[in-house]
């Protein structure tokens, strides 16, 4: 008999609702994401995202940013917390603390982050709202590698989706989570499978640099071929 898949062990941090983190448990439970999600990390005590991991019979873990005097000795009790779980890979899943440069060396070449956007359009907070106020016609959220750059990594995956006429931030916002919901087990799942990694500062898929991110559009849910530099 041969032995089961390897599952790449994993650890999520959040900071709110958890929906992405619902994605990504409930792909894995189904066997479509090769992955052992380890823990479940949050800054926040009250984050409903917890209570989504418990369901779920995943460890959770409490580090309270308030507790700690400054960014620095916060980041290094996070990494500690993490670092009990060996994980691999380790995905920001709606984290809403700004990491320090030593923290993102710590976690190179194996740390995720989903962003509201296409990047490098709309960095930072309130992503629908600007997009909205600069008039663009086509919005939508990228997965990247994190690095000191805020929102700055190299992007590896995007989802489109139109600006409708008469859209408000929050239909936008709706729409634009439904796509994160596929791109980002999607992008995780490269990377349990072998085929993502970060390489001199840029995106490698499948054995190749990518000259651009992939790009799924409005209803597409398998990824486009990837771009040779």
């Amino acid at each position: 008999m041969s032995a089961p898949p390897r599952r790449l062990p994993v650890v999520a941090l959040i900071s709110g609702r958890g929906t992405n983190l619902q994605a990504i448990i409930d792909q894995a439970r189904s066997g479509a994401l090769p992955i052992e999600l380890r823990a479940v990390v949050s800054n926040n005590p009250e984050a409903a995202g917890l209570e989504r991991a418990r369901r779920a019979g995943i460890p959770t873990e409490v580090v309270d940013h308030r507790d700690y005097p400054d960014r620095e000795a916060f980041d290094r009790a996070l990494m500690a917390r993490i670092d009990r779980y060996a994980p691999e890979l380790v995905v920001l899943a709606g984290f809403m603390r700004i990491l320090t440069p030593a923290f993102v060396a710590h976690y190179r070449g194996r740390l995720l982050n989903i962003h509201p956007s296409l990047l490098p359009a709309f960095r930072g907070l309130r992503t629908h709202e600007r997009a909205l106020e600069a008039g663009v016609h086509e919005h939508g959220a990228s997965v990247h590698f994190v690095t000191d750059e805020l929102d700055g990594g190299p992007v590896i995956v995007q989802a489109m989706v139109p600006v409708l006429p008469g859209d408000t931030p929050e239909r936008l916002a709706a729409r634009v989570l439904a796509r994160e919901h596929v791109i980002y087990p999607l992008a995780i799942r490269w990377f349990a499978e072998g085929r993502l990694a970060l390489r001199d500062g840029r995106v490698w898929l499948d054995g190749r640099p990518l000259a651009a991110p992939v790009r799924l559009g409005p209803e597409e849910d398998a990824p486009g071929q990837a771009a040779e530099a």
